[in-house]
């Protein structure tokens, strides 16, 4: 790390799943499946949002990259936890430890991000429709996809070496099954003050204020859907927004209860908990949530499916008429 830090710990022991060590099998079966689960749910709506013409709007767009980043952030923790669950020893080196910790918060920020830029999404198309080809063309989205995952790596790359340029002579345990900010943090042989201040301030800018950005937006749109005069057409506009709220809540319910407390009143079993919520299950239920209440991905789903099935001709050009004619209402 440099002459000024004269680092001890070579690796961090990880003891998240210490609790279970009789029942190891149990937890492993259970993170894979959830694991293979995400990979799955995930890779299918990237595949159908890049190949169904349907799709190839603004919200598709954004809800691809969502569930690309959903692949990539399980991807960062849960293979190094199922390793661990049939290990002897629960460790991970201290450069894993750092490349996985700046990966875990690159891709975490960036879905901050990207979720209040679709909620924005949704506001332009509710709110003000006759604008939103202009307002959201390709350049637009393109730039808001790139801002949010440049706002990452800048978020990701400053936290990490600010930490892991401490010194770390005591301690290599960590209550924790992957390397999160605050327990390896709390491992340094100095005070760290000025680095949760640093933190809460990130917090604070980067994920608690997009969070008030949803609200704001979803304030405007369900104003704007109760002036509707059609109830065919605010139980429409309800159902396109309905998928990322449950969304947001799952993601962001967690990470505030987690990152937004002071340290001191910090509960390691919950926050392991809590950590085991937004990294193993929010991810694998979010392409369940947004294809079971989405009638254009199952229909997309359904073109794809049918399709390596080698269905009728005839069958899957009739489902792809009822696609794009769902898209167009």
């Amino acid at each position: 790390m440099g002459k000024g830090n004269q680092t001890c710990v070579t690796e961090i022991e990880l003891l998240g799943f210490s609790d279970f060590q009789s029942l190891k099998v149990l937890p492993f079966v259970l993170v894979f499946t959830f694991y293979v689960m995400a990979l799955v749910g995930n890779t299918l709506i990237v595949i159908v949002t890049i190949t169904d013409s349907a799709l190839q709007t603004p919200m598709y767009f954004f809800l691809r990259n969502l569930s690309f980043l959903e692949i990539c952030y399980t991807s960062v923790t849960l293979p190094k936890m199922l390793v661990n669950l049939l290990s002897e020893t629960q460790t991970i080196s201290f450069a894993g430890c750092a490349a996985q910790m700046c990966f875990f918060a690159l891709f975490g920020i960036t879905e901050c991000c990207l979720l209040s830029v679709m909620a924005y999404d949704r506001y332009v198309a509710i709110c003000h429709p006759l604008q939103y080809t202009l307002s959201m063309n390709q350049m637009v989205c393109a730039w808001m996809a790139a801002g949010s995952w440049t706002i990452g790596i800048l978020v990701a790359f400053g936290h990490t070496i600010s930490i892991f340029t401490l010194p770390f002579c005591g301690s290599n345990r960590i209550s924790h099954f992957f390397c999160d900010v605050f327990p390896v943090m709390r491992l340094a042989s100095t005070d760290t003050h000025k680095n949760e201040v640093a933190i809460t301030t990130t917090t604070v800018l980067f994920i608690l204020s997009p969070f008030l950005l949803i609200l704001l937006s979803y304030s405007l749109i369900i104003t704007t859907i109760l002036r509707m005069p059609s109830a065919e057409g605010r139980h429409r506009a309800f159902s396109t927004c309905s998928s990322h709220l449950i969304v947001v809540s799952l993601f962001y319910g967690t990470a505030i209860l987690i990152y937004m407390q002071p340290s001191s009143v910090q509960s390691q079993g919950s926050d392991r908990f809590l950590s085991l919520v937004y990294t193993v299950l929010t991810p694998t239920f979010n392409p369940i949530i947004y294809s079971l209440r989405n009638k254009e991905i199952k229909c997309a789903l359904r073109n794809t499916i049918g399709a390596s099935k080698l269905v009728p001709f005839t069958r899957h050009h009739t489902n792809q008429a009822t696609c794009v004619s769902l898209a167009v209402k």
